[in-house]
């Protein structure tokens, strides 16, 4: 059981918080020298607690809560409600903190940097390294993952992207704006800003030269970097707050182009009947799916004209980055690089009219976490288990079919 402990505990460290050693990788292309100095300032670690806000602040100004910034910002609130960033701290990491916390202490903290990165939401601090009680811990806050404070604010100054016309400066004296104005920078418009938690450094896992989690790397040497695509420009369209992913099948489908053709109209039973699948990722600026819980599955299979699948016709592949739970290694990297294609070139003798290709894509964006999950219940998930049940549960939810067609043969 101790063996298991510490191996999932490294599981969870290199999967959640490998980022905490990440180095500034600033392509030259992208931010302007002032904006890297201003990354490299805003993530130089966990954010360290506001303090204590200005006398003049009304209560709402005071507040660290999502809802106190909704109230002005809306739009904003809605979006992040619906968003992965706001369930960054859900069942799945709750539930392990509970028993890693007193196992693993210095791992649980680390959960933090990423998934819920404002001081006030974390019970303890490292200082000077010495772990203290925090006394500014808000346990309303501590579940509600990446907040807005965890972008836009530092010592109780708020910061933001340049208006829509690319202008910075206030317009008016800023001691006459709500909260004291903001602090606008082109930073929040660069895909540099999303590598501290999405990019891991030279320190983290690796595999085959590739860090676990490569996305900025990966963005790096896309052709949507080499056409000036930002991470913000397919995650924060219009500057939306959703940060859609893998898991939204309107976003992925937005993605890719998916093209299944026959070799030719029509065979002859006894012929050996042809068809190509190919996906192209034109629109993803990164390796396809990017990280390692994810996996996408093609299945392609002939099927009769009484519509019964035809023993021996199915073909199967993984489109994925595939780790054993352990990450002891790579099994395998069949992902779509970017600007990449996947081919699958499909064969089979047909014996009969009516005879069709039936070819499927399925999602499931949980894969890894799935059967992480699964172990964890029959192990070390102690107090945190019912956090850990819900986590699966949602988890063996969320798979759906991308695409499906089928193709007439004979």
């Amino acid at each position: 059981m101790r063996r298991t402990e510490g191996l999932l505990a490294s599981v969870i460290l290199a999967l959640a918080l490998a980022a905490e050693a990440a180095e500034p990788v600033l392509p030259d292309v992208a931010a302007t020298p002032a904006e890297r100095t201003f990354i490299e300032r805003h993530w130089r670690g966990s954010i360290p607690p506001q303090g204590a806000p200005p006398a003049r602040f009304s209560p709402i100004e005071r507040s660290l809560q999502p809802e106190a910034c909704g109230a002005c910002h809306p739009v904003q609130l809605g979006d992040w409600q619906t968003s992965l960033h706001a369930r960054s701290m859900g069942p799945g990491v709750m539930g392990q903190l509970v028993e890693m916390r007193r196992r693993e202490p210095a791992t649980a903290r680390s959960c933090a940097r990423c998934h819920a990165p404002v001081a006030e939401q974390r019970p303890e601090l490292l200082e000077a390294n010495r772990v203290v009680t925090n006394p500014d811990f808000d346990v309303t806050l501590e579940s509600r993952g990446i907040i807005c404070a965890s972008c836009h604010l530092r010592g109780r100054e708020h910061f933001g992207p340049p208006r829509r016309d690319g202008s910075t400066d206030s317009r008016v004296s800023r001691e006459r704006l709500p909260h004291g104005g903001v602090t606008r920078t082109g930073a929040f418009l660069r895909a540099e800003f999303c590598a501290s938690c999405h990019q891991f450094g030279s320190e983290g896992l690796a595999f085959n030269g590739k860090p676990l989690e490569n996305t900025f790397s990966e963005w790096r040497r896309s052709p949507a970097a080499r056409r000036g695509w930002q991470c913000q420009h397919c995650h924060m369209p219009d500057r939306r707050h959703l940060w859609r992913g893998i898991h939204d099948p309107e976003m992925v489908r937005g993605g890719l182009d998916i093209v299944l053709r026959a070799g030719r109209e029509r065979y002859r039973a006894g012929e050996a009947a042809r068809a190509t699948l190919v996906i192209t990722t034109p629109r993803v600026g990164h390796a396809f799916p990017t990280y390692v819980t994810p996996q996408v599955r093609v299945k392609a299979e002939l099927r009769d004209a009484a519509g019964q699948v035809v023993a021996g016709s199915v073909e199967e592949r993984v489109i994925g980055r595939q780790v054993p739970l352990d990450l002891s290694r790579e099994i395998a990297d069949t992902r779509i690089p970017p600007g990449g294609r996947f081919t699958l070139a499909y064969s089979r003798r047909v014996d009969g009219p009516g005879w069709r290709l039936y070819v499927t894509i399925t999602v499931l964006p949980d894969e890894f976490y799935t059967r992480f999950f699964e172990v964890l219940l029959t192990s070390v998930a102690g107090a945190g288990e019912a956090d850990i049940r819900r986590a699966l549960e949602a988890t063996r939810r969320s798979p759906y079919t991308l695409y499906e067609k089928e193709l007439p043969l004979s």
